[in-house]
């Protein structure tokens, strides 16, 4: 069978960028150095160009996980063009694909079980699926924001403008036109480039898959620090609606500040989450199914099996507990009509309380089981 043809626009683009990064970038600055001037503007580019994609194509766009003002959306499209990943149409209806059948190696567009060359780049080398480039009618609700529009069909002079432009301009004002053109132009290119391919390789190879092992997607702290967040990508291929990717305060995903931090000026609104009990009650699911095949293979394992049915049963039926109390709390506030307003207030909050210490309870035992069925020898 005869192979795909090679896309060879793509090809050159990605084999000179590349080349260039790693001879003639080392090269220039060994023989005549860059300012700190050019290196803080590439890194500015960069970070430019990286959530533009992040925020922009992937969690507005492909997801629709909130809505953002027209400026907002405007600066996206321009910073998804200095990117070079194609239109903001293209890139959302293929994500959207990978989503609908990742990990199929027919419909997948960078199926991961195709290996890590294909998912990272090689998926776009050859015309492995031509009608990638006519059909968006996954994307028919992107078809009415004009900008999206615009974008896609000005995308080829918007990207050499802003991909020969921007270095050559910055480079002039700094004093060094090459140096610009190679800092800002190619190497910024190429590590935008590879930092946003690692999500569709590296984040369905390495990392723990903790709330699904449904598809190959991963959650990485690591990567998110090359990705801005985008390396919690298990958490994401399941609750994809949510505008977050790393949920704790902790984790490092400058995606979601940014969009939460916009929601404050009002540029930014309808932010989407995924509801915490739904979290929760997955992320106990796939501790139990691997705890479930553990006993399987285990030939001691019976004395912890209804015990630990039991305080899964316990636990998921706390938290239901819990978050509709919660929910109940919130309109309560919100509405104020009751007469005895501040007395129900008191019982609810009481009640919340005891429901928290008894999660935590449950949650100590469960670990504590969890820990002795996982110490089990296999059969």
């Amino acid at each position: 069978m005869a192979k795909p043809a090679i896309i060879w626009s793509t090809n050159i683009l990605f084999a000179s960028t590349f080349i260039g990064a790693i001879t003639l970038v080392p090269w220039y600055g060994l023989t005549y150095g860059y300012s700190a001037e050019l290196w803080l503007i590439a890194a500015l580019c960069l970070g430019y160009c990286g959530m533009s994609i992040t925020v922009g194509y992937h969690r507005l766009w492909s997801h629709k996980t909130f809505d953002a003002h027209p400026f907002v959306r405007f600066i996206l499209a321009i910073g998804g063009a200095f990117a070079l990943q194609n239109s903001a149409l293209h890139w959302s209806s293929d994500h959207r694909v990978h989503h609908r059948h990742v990990d199929s190696e027919e419909k997948d567009p960078y199926a991961a079980t195709k290996g890590f060359w294909y998912s990272h780049i090689g998926w776009m080398l050859r015309e492995y699926q031509p009608l990638r480039y006519q059909d968006y009618s996954n994307c028919r609700d992107l078809q009415k924001d004009n900008i999206v529009m615009w974008q896609h069909r000005n995308y080829w002079w918007l990207t050499w403008l802003l991909n020969l432009g921007v270095p050559l301009a910055f480079g002039w004002l700094c004093g060094d036109v090459v140096g610009g053109f190679l800092l800002i132009g190619v190497l910024r290119l190429v590590a935008s480039h590879h930092f946003t391919f690692f999500i569709n390789s590296l984040a369905h190879i390495w990392g723990k898959r903790t709330y699904t092992e449904k598809n190959s997607a991963r959650d990485n702290g690591w990567l998110a620090l090359l990705t801005y967040g985008e390396g919690y990508h298990n958490f994401h291929h399941l609750f994809e609606y949510d505008y977050r990717n790393g949920i704790r305060w902790y984790q490092f995903d400058p995606s979601k500040w940014f969009i939460w931090g916009m929601s404050k000026f009002g540029l930014t609104q309808n932010l989407r989450k995924a509801p915490t009990e739904r979290i929760l009650k997955a992320k106990l699911e796939t501790q139990k199914k691997r705890l479930d095949l553990k006993m399987e293979l285990s030939l001691h394992a019976e004395r912890w099996r209804e015990s630990l049915q039991h305080e899964y049963d316990l636990l998921l039926q706390r938290i239901q507990e819990f978050y509709a109390l919660r929910k109940q709390l919130l309109q309560l506030k919100k509405d104020k009509l009751s007469a005895t307003y501040q007395q129900e207030r008191d019982e609810l909050k009481s009640r919340i309380e005891q429901l928290k210490a008894s999660i935590q309870q449950h949650q100590q035992r469960w670990q504590q089981l969890a820990a002795e069925v996982t110490a089990l020898s296999p059969a």
